[in-house]
């Protein structure tokens, strides 16, 4: 079989997919350890058949549902490629986002804390911007911290660590600096019996209170950990950026903003804790 045969055969296998050719050029180059820009250079070329069956193989289960990046393994974020696993958030694309926000906002050298870290996705991204910066990246879930540190040294990142700890509980210090991408989806939420989402950990994903307990615990903690004058930056879902906004008013937060994604959503939220600010009030 062709190169070119193989895509037109998967892209009809995957017909029910919003994204049959790009998965099927991520899969097929990933079978043939090239780039996808191999596969439109070189469309004549034959597969081996140990490469058809595997590439056979990969396509079967993607229509059965399973994410392209768990069928590679890896998932691109900021340029990084990360190693992706079924005990983490596989990163989106709109989570860049968030990482933008943050470095229009915090100085080089500052110390900065990300929340349920997963796959490292977000602190990795801003340590290899700021190398004079000191991150810490935590997570419940010690699967998920030694992918981070997994992914740290792969990337050969030095200036970030990470620890397992329930949010703030094993915390230590102040940071200039606070992300997270909390779980933030209602456990009602329809949303969680389609697409990737049926294959991610539902505890990355579900927050009680309709998507806002966990968002609502760091708003309330963070402060103690906020060093003066510091940030906190929360990825937020769509629907949540007026709820997310009045708990952050509620606790004195100010020059409280939302920032869209790329789909023009509302996704993130930034603002400030000024602890002076606070004690005249």
């Amino acid at each position: 079989m062709r190169i070119d045969d193989a895509l037109i055969w998967a892209q009809f296998a995957l017909v029910n997919s919003d994204s049959a050719l790009l998965d099927a050029q991520v899969l097929l180059a990933f079978v043939l350890q090239k780039e996808t820009v191999y596969l439109l250079t070189w469309p004549e070329e034959d597969l081996a058949v140990a490469q058809k069956e595997q590439f056979e193989a990969l396509i079967l289960q993607r229509i059965n549902g399973v994410p392209v990046a768990h069928l590679t393994g890896i998932r691109e974020f900021w340029s990084l490629p990360l190693k992706v696993n079924n005990s983490t958030l596989i990163p989106r694309p709109d989570t860049e986002v968030l990482v933008e926000a943050a470095l229009n906002i915090v100085a080089a050298d500052a110390k900065i804390l990300d929340l349920g870290t997963g796959t490292g996705a977000i602190i990795l991204a801003l340590a290899s911007e700021l190398p004079n910066a000191s991150c810490t990246g935590i997570d419940f879930s010690d699967k998920a911290v030694n992918l981070a540190k997994e992914n740290a040294q792969q990337l050969n990142i030095k200036n970030v660590q990470f620890k397992q700890s329930n949010w703030f509980e094993n915390i230590t210090g102040q940071f200039d600096l606070i992300v997270s991408n909390p779980p933030y989806i209602d456990k009602q939420d329809d949303h969680l019996k389609q697409g990737d989402l049926r294959f991610e950990p539902l505890s990355a994903l579900v927050s009680e209170q309709e998507g806002l307990a966990d968002i609502q615990l760091i708003a309330q903690q963070a402060p103690q950990y906020l060093a003066g004058g510091g940030f906190l930056l929360i990825e937020h879902g769509y629907k949540q950026a007026v709820a997310v906004s009045d708990i952050l008013h509620n606790l004195h937060y100010q020059q409280i903003k939302t920032i869209k994604d790329y789909g023009g959503n509302d996704r993130v939220t930034v603002a400030l804790f000024n602890h002076s600010k606070q004690n005249e009030a």
